[in-house]
């Protein structure tokens, strides 16, 4: 967790939502995909995987503004690359094991510790998917079946993802090349609050409107204000249902991927509200 999930929304909506002040989505941003994004960055995606871009929302000091002593930090929006690179890799193939940062251990682990202190962000969605073991009913392998959900807030509202992000300067390439720099972003996950943890043992840490500004903040340094911000979100904001296997496919894409599927399609599905078992 969280390995996939889903953002609908358009830049415009995001602007609005998250109250952006400098929509930076256009720019070129390098991506590490060597076939073409589909669907394309910064266009509706439900199934959103590692090493795709997506928006993310930060602040920062323009780069044209960094010399300017007076210059203010301005909330962006822009596209990042899945899967955080620390600056120290080598190559960017670690990213792929740095999607996610447990929150119990953020601020003591070096790939994720100083972007913890200066460089936080949000990452807009829809909601995520998990997959839930069954504890009754097995596959033609003989394996637990796993059985996707999708959950979002219960009120309809933007999920706002906990994220930190990197810089990673591939030496390689010439100061001025376009694609010297590639950013990238980790989600950071907590344990599951009671339901949710009746599909998967983690979530991710949700950013409650009220707190965006302070999670933000780029002055906001000191490690025990940064910890508690993690443990502003109270229980019961979110529902979950089961849908479709196709979201295991990063080729399927589409809104159908979150509708909910039948309970005549369920084999031993544990309700995260009940924890009834459904389909035996």
């Amino acid at each position: 967790m969280c390995g996939r999930y889903a953002v609908s929304f358009s830049p415009d909506d995001i602007t609005d939502e998250f109250d952006v002040e400098d929509d930076r989505m256009a720019e070129h941003a390098r991506s590490i995909l060597v076939r073409p994004q589909d669907p394309p960055a910064g266009t509706p995606d439900w199934n959103v995987a590692p090493t795709k871009q997506a928006p993310v929302v930060l602040t920062r000091v323009p780069k044209d503004d960094k010399n300017d002593p007076d210059a203010s930090a301005v909330r962006q929006l822009r596209l990042l690359t899945w899967g955080l690179v620390p600056s120290w890799a080598k190559d960017t193939k670690v990213g792929l094991r740095m999607i996610n940062a447990r929150a119990e251990t953020l601020l003591e682990k070096g790939a994720f510790a100083k972007a913890a202190i200066s460089r936080r962000c949000l990452v807009p969605a829809d909601g995520w998917y998990e997959w839930q073991v069954s504890p009754t009913s097995t596959d033609a392998k003989g394996k637990p079946r796993k059985q996707p959900f999708f959950i979002r807030r219960g009120d309809g509202g933007a999920c706002a993802f906990a994220g930190v992000y990197e810089f990673w300067r591939d030496q390689s390439k010439a100061t001025d090349d376009p694609d010297a720099w590639l950013t990238t972003y980790a989600i950071i996950t907590t344990a599951a609050e009671p339901g949710l943890d009746r599909i998967h043992d983690r979530q991710p840490v949700v950013i409650d409107r009220e707190h965006f500004a302070a999670w933000l903040d780029p002055a906001m340094t000191d490690p025990d204000e940064v910890r508690a911000l993690l443990h502003t979100g109270v229980g019961g904001r979110f529902e979950a249902w089961p849908v479709s296997a196709a979201v295991g496919s990063g080729r399927n894409n589409g809104e159908q991927l979150t509708l909910p599927i039948g309970q005549h399609q369920l084999h031993g599905v544990v309700d995260p509200a009940t924890g009834e078992i459904i389909g035996e």
